[in-house]
């Protein structure tokens, strides 16, 4: 078995939500739910291994791919990246290999036999940040285990040493308990001294972001999905001036290359044709980590649909062997009303008890600066939404 279920709820949960708030994490309940679980999920050492093994590979499978993409207008279209980032994308250069983006997260399913499989990658504004680099630490130690998570804040730091952004922003920065808490870490753990904003509070004139009367900003770390930049108003303006090199924003634009889930159609497709853009070794590690995806309902049943720019479960949903829709995410937003859909073949997350029932896991890994780090553990339903919890995931030392 490679997951297994230790501890019980402590007794004196709000004192330690206190703890939890005071570390950072301030969302541990949310209004009168609870959205942190009081118990911890250890994994096997020998999967814990193979999951970094499985994501140094395909990171390099997706940095090849975004590569690829990089310049094809068709592709673009594909992918469902909307035409005003196409500009930008053709004209900018891209980061060095391995760094389109210095902040992102795989999703994957990891059943207790051992097998491994890749859901998503979320390469353009993951949150999860406090929980896996924060909390899960701490509450490994509060039971006497092991955490992977401990290098994540200095892989932060390195990578906006970098980058060297001088604001950070997100919407409703101040009020937003999740994504504020997500930022205010972020910079934390970066040694920066930065300005933190609210997305709204920026205007643009002639290409000239703007934070109040007299800030300009140049360089910024924005956890603002660039897909929206099709959609909002502003987006057009914005994308003028990420295109102009007005502003830099950080993760790169072409994280929203990486961000499509038609992503992964392109490298199943280039590697169902043997393409030699891909190395041996990168094509094994797709033929055993990654799923069937394509761009159309290819398959006849056990499949998953999905909107190409979906959050937190909104758009997907799941058939059965017959081809029946089984169930459909209800609570978050169905982007595909913007965004293509892709098909992907079925892979069900485990299902695990916790004291107040049984939940199915995803197992979410980090990819800061490059290094894959930081398990995160979301503990739902048969798809993982709004509703889903937080478990923190330590590591089995034998």
């Amino acid at each position: 078995m490679v997951f297994e279920v230790v501890g019980t709820p402590a007794l004196d949960r709000e004192h330690r939500v206190q703890q939890l708030y005071e570390l950072g994490f301030t969302w541990a309940n949310l209004e009168d739910e609870a959205y942190w679980i009081d118990q911890l999920v250890l994994m096997e050492q020998s999967t814990y291994n193979e999951l970094i093994l499985a994501a140094n590979f395909l990171w390099r499978v997706f940095d090849k791919a975004v590569r690829y993409v990089k310049g094809n207008r068709l592709l673009y279209q594909q992918l469902s990246i909307p035409e005003v980032l196409w500009d930008g994308l053709d004209r900018l250069e891209l980061n060095d290999i391995g760094a389109i983006s210095r902040y992102a997260r795989f999703d994957f399913t990891v059943d207790q036999q051992g097998g491994i499989k890749l859901l998503e990658l979320n390469a353009d504004t993951p949150t999860g940040y406090v929980e896996a680099a924060i909390a899960t630490p701490w509450l490994c130690e509060q039971k006497g285990y092991a955490s992977p998570n401990t290098e994540m804040k200095d892989l932060v730091r390195a990578a906006w040493a970098i980058e060297a952004p001088d604001f950070a922003a997100c919407i409703a920065y101040g009020q937003h308990a999740e994504d504020t808490g997500t930022i205010d870490a972020l910079v934390a753990h970066s040694g920066r001294n930065m300005t933190c904003v609210d997305c709204l509070d920026l205007w643009i004139d002639e290409g000239i972001v703007k934070v109040g009367e007299q800030q300009n900003i140049s360089r910024m770390f924005a956890l603002y999905p660039k897909e929206w930049m099709g959609v909002d108003d502003g987006g057009e303006a914005l994308s003028y001036a990420i295109e102009e090199q007005f502003i830099e924003l950080f993760n790169s634009l072409h994280a929203v290359i990486l961000q499509s889930k038609g992503l992964q159609a392109i490298v199943w497709g280039l590697h169902t044709d043997n393409a030699a853009l891909f190395t041996a070794d990168e094509h094994k590690a797709i033929a055993d980590y990654m799923l069937p995806t394509f761009f159309s309902p290819e398959l006849s049943g056990d499949y998953v649909s999905k909107s190409m720019f979906g959050r937190e479960g909104g758009s997907v949903e799941l058939y059965d062997a017959e081809g029946e829709l089984e169930v459909k995410d209800e609570v978050g937003f169905d982007t595909s009303v913007f965004f293509k859909r892709i098909y992907q073949q079925r892979a069900d997350l485990p299902e695990l008890t916790f004291t107040h029932g049984s939940r199915h896991l995803l197992t979410g890994l980090f990819v800061l600066n490059g290094t894959p780090c930081g398990l995160l553990g979301r503990a739902g339903g048969k798809i993982t939404g709004n509703a889903s919890q937080f478990v923190p995931i330590g590591v089995k030392i034998p």
